[in-house]
């Protein structure tokens, strides 16, 4: 089942299911944009992510992400900026037409925008990859099953003001956490690629917008 993500069918589905998104938000100015690069590791269908140097400024350092940044001015739109902070962070060079699509968009707690960029990027050896150290500590796939299982899924509560506000997921028991809008895109990446297998329990209708 979960090797159909990676057929070209499952390819066909997920470009046709992210049509309208992708015509509607490609454009659109955004903040930031990331890759979200589903991958082939020993044959076993992942997701690629990174976790980001703890020599950063910021509040974000060490966090686990998928790989992109800001938008530039001179960036057609958030396609080019994900493709583009992805062979700057980690040297992975995504052709364009690898791109299956755009996901729904994220913001963080200033109320900017992300958008994620879902892109087959095929087989990979992780140790041909060449993170930028100044930028990437580390990076690692995780396999969709692995995600997909209930016991390595989890749920962060937040409240303000002594009121619940909403839920959000973590993924657990890989090499890193991942939490934050980097689960949230990865949520929104699971319900696309299995939605028959992958049943969020959030305490709110919706993921939140800030």
């Amino acid at each position: 089942m979960l090797r159909d993500c990676l057929s070209a069918e499952g390819e066909r589905r997920c470009r046709r299911l992210l049509a309208g998104a992708t015509a509607r938000l490609r454009a659109r100015p955004a903040a930031a944009a990331v890759l979200v690069p589903l991958c082939s590791v020993r044959g076993v269908p992942a997701l690629l992510y990174t976790l980001r140097s703890s020599r950063l400024a910021g509040r974000h350092k060490g966090d686990v992400s998928f790989p992109g940044g800001k938008c530039d001015p001179a960036d057609r739109d958030v396609v080019h900026t994900a493709l583009r902070e992805t062979c700057e962070e980690v040297g992975l060079v995504v052709p364009e037409k690898h791109v299956w699509g755009v996901l729904r968009p994220v913001h963080d707690q200033q109320k900017a925008t992300v958008v994620p960029v879902l892109a087959g990027v095929g087989p990979l050896d992780l140790q041909s990859l060449r993170p930028n150290p100044d930028e990437v500590d580390e990076v690692f796939a995780l396999p969709l099953e692995h995600l997909l299982q209930e016991q390595n899924q989890g749920y962060t509560h937040f409240c303000h003001g002594g009121h619940f506000r909403y839920t959000l997921p973590v993924f657990l028991h890989g090499p890193h956490r991942i939490w934050g809008l980097t689960a949230v895109i990865t949520a929104f990446t699971l319900q696309l690629l299995a939605p028959g297998i992958y049943q969020p329990c959030l305490a709110s209708p919706e993921l939140p917008r800030g």
